[in-house]
This record gives C-alpha cells, structure tokens and sequence, in this order.
C-alpha cells in the first residue's frame, strides 16, 4: 500500500515557490522542496488531490493559489522510513497571501527562487531538480511570464 503525496510547483512571474523543509521532517529534511503533503483519510470526495494541494498550501505558508492547476508527473518511491510514497506534482499558479512559514514543524524557510537558483542550489534534491525542469515547461507552453 502507497502513502499518497502531493506537491503544488507555485509559480508567480518567473519564481517559484521554495521551502526549506524543517529538520524535524521524517523525509529529506533541510531540503528544498515545492509545498505539499499526503492525501489524509476523508470521506470519499471529487477532486481529492487539488483539494489536497490547496489543504497544504494553506496549512504550510499561508497563501492561495488559483483554483486551475495542471498535473506535471508523478513517482514512486521508499521514504527514509521505509513507506512507499505515490507522488504526484501540479503546476499551481500563485493568487494571494505573503508566504510565510505557517508550520514550523514542516518548514523551516520560505523563498522565491529562479529556475536557475533552485537547479544550482547545493540543497536541491534530484527529485525536485527534475520536477522543476517538467513544470517549468508546462508553465513556458501554458502561461505567460
């Protein structure tokens, strides 16, 4: 059985919403990572991963983002304690609110980052250099910076 987790890639003009993840986290802390979390037990519902996206986005930095957001990929992977992970990315588009970090628990710091910081910052894991690179490309065929 999977753990499902989802991820919102923000962007506002050309940056991208970043965290630091805190290092209390269980999963690659002191990383930097887009905003997201997993999927928690509800009742049955229509749309339980954009709705998932906005939860932690909000619970996380204290900002909103525009209702429409596009799937860019997903994965699969064993967390450093031993779940499996089902992963899955949207392009979000950013509305709203100052970001901050809402839950210090979570996060340690919030930043607006280029493309270009995040690929050459020495705290980007793989996974979100490669996730970045697949949203970056959706957003150049979909929206204007």
């Amino acid at each position: 059985m999977y753990i499902v987790n989802v991820e919102g890639a923000i962007f506002h003009g050309d940056k991208w919403l970043i965290i630091e993840r805190s290092l209390k986290e269980e999963h690659a802390g002191g990383t930097l990572s887009f905003v997201g979390g997993k999927v928690e037990e509800n009742e049955p519902s229509s749309e339980i991963l954009e709705r998932t996206v906005q939860r932690e986005i909000g619970e996380e930095v204290g900002i909103e983002i525009k209702d429409q957001m596009k799937y860019v990929c997903s994965s699969s992977f064993i967390s450093d304690d031993g779940c499996r992970v089902l992963n899955i990315v949207f392009l979000c588009e950013y509305r709203s609110g100052t970001p901050y970090s809402k839950s210090t628990d979570e996060v340690e710091n919030v930043y607006w980052m280029s493309t270009e910081e995040i690929l050459d910052h020495p705290n980007s894991p793989i996974w979100l250099k490669e996730y970045l690179v697949k949203a970056n490309k959706l957003r150049e065929e979909h929206y204007s910076t």
